[in-house]
């Protein structure tokens, strides 16, 4: 089963976006849906764990995948990575 509405982030309760999937990826799906608030908490609170735990600067957003609804982080490395790949429906 495809998830085609838009899901609510689970951090954050926020409408999630259809994300285009890169070319090269091993995800089945065309799409992601993903978390583009950037008031969310998995995605604020990414920021000071990825400098802690990695030494990098980046942080990560909520994905869900809408054929196998297998969810975890998109890495980003800024505010408006990956944003230029939001589907308009």
């Amino acid at each position: 089963m495809t998830i085609l509405t838009p899901p609510k982030c689970q951090h954050c309760d926020a409408d999630m976006k259809k994300w285009a999937a890169p070319d090269d990826t091993t995800w089945t799906s065309p799409f992601q849906w993903v978390c583009f608030n950037d008031e969310c908490p998995y995605f604020k609170k990414g920021w000071d764990w990825m400098m802690e735990s990695q030494g990098v600067k980046a942080s990560y957003r909520h994905r869900l995948d809408p054929d196998s609804e297998v969810s975890g982080p998109l890495p980003t490395w800024s505010y408006e990575a990956h944003k230029k790949h939001i589907i308009k429906d």
